[in-house]
């Protein structure tokens, strides 16, 4: 009995030992490879510890409860108890704990696919359908998001029935430029074509830019508006900097060549002014007819105040 502890407790201290110096030489490699831009990104030296510390963290409780097991079987074979059926009431007591706790056990076994999987790590932008935001923790059973607000959300593993990972790959900046109908095409694409040019060449545009902005063509038309979309390939998480600054020029742009740009439906302006009718037969579109500004609008809605004259 006593040979076979011992050999139990240092076959697991040299298990144990073996994790950790294979868990320390994936940070050291990390280590080695962070900072180094791959493809355009830098290596997340939090996000590899974390992952690693959790696949460390189940290969030494796994050869804990194999070896300790083992070596507690073995013990009580060594006084001749008959282990069937203690194996059989450990295995029902199993079965009864397991359906009991299968929730746990459910988020358990998700976060250890996950992890060893690698679909998300510290410092993504995920979303995990229950809840959207940015990975600051990823753990066995929970895993820790903040949302845009500040908020922190705890998502369960087993909940988690799909992610969307958008800090991996690439992301896509689209704008739609909207436009009169009368406006010159050749004159439109021309100054869009000169703004995405000369953003792709400017810092730190050129940087988080993964290929050329490029203008695809008309989106759609109206009768008496065009649209024109502008899109690029951008660094993940990048692509909302980078429409924003797209529409900052397009727009500066656009005026000094002169192009008017609409946005939206708004109401059509009468022929004859000074008819106090023609306003009110054309309302706006996001007005609400029966609204008291629009009554009051309107000559024939107005109350008569006073008393007739006798």
């Amino acid at each position: 009995m006593l040979l076979i502890l011992v050999i139990a407790v240092v076959l697991r201290v040299v298990v144990q030992r073996a994790i950790t110096k294979l868990i320390d030489r994936m940070n050291r490699t990390v280590s080695s490879v962070d900072g180094t831009a791959l493809g355009g990104l830098l290596v997340n030296n939090e996000r590899r510890r974390q992952r690693s510390q959790a696949i460390g963290s189940v290969l030494r409780s796994v050869a804990s409860f194999l070896i300790l097991g083992t070596a507690a079987l073995m013990v009580l074979g060594t006084f001749e108890i008959n282990l069937a059926p203690l194996l059989a009431s450990a295995g029902v007591a199993g079965v009864a704990i397991g359906f009991g706790a299968r929730n746990l056990v459910t988020d358990f076994l998700s976060g250890v696919f996950m992890i060893l999987e690698d679909q998300y790590g510290v410092g993504d932008q995920i979303d995990a359908g229950v809840a959207t935001g940015e990975v600051i923790e990823v753990g066995l059973r929970v895993t820790k998001l903040r949302g845009d607000s500040g908020e922190i959300w705890y998502v369960r593993n087993g909940e988690v029935k799909r992610i969307g990972n958008l800090s991996q790959g690439w992301a896509t900046a689209g704008v739609d430029v909207t436009v009169k109908a009368s406006e010159n095409l050749d004159l439109v694409k021309a100054t869009l074509d000169e703004v995405a040019e000369k953003m792709s060449k400017e810092e730190p545009w050129n940087e988080l830019l993964w290929s050329p902005i490029e203008v695809l063509g008309l989106d759609s038309v109206l009768l008496d508006s065009m649209v024109v979309r502008v899109s690029a390939k951008t660094m993940p998480g990048k692509a909302h900097a980078v429409e924003r600054e797209l529409r900052w020029r397009v727009k500066r742009a656009f005026d000094a060549a002169d192009i008017r740009i609409v946005g939206g439906a708004t109401a059509p302006v009468p022929e004859d002014p000074a008819d106090p009718t023609a306003a009110v037969a054309a309302p706006s579109v996001f007005s609400n007819a029966d609204s008291p500004q629009v009554a009051a609008a309107s000559p024939i809605a107005q109350p008569r105040t006073g008393t007739p004259a006798k």
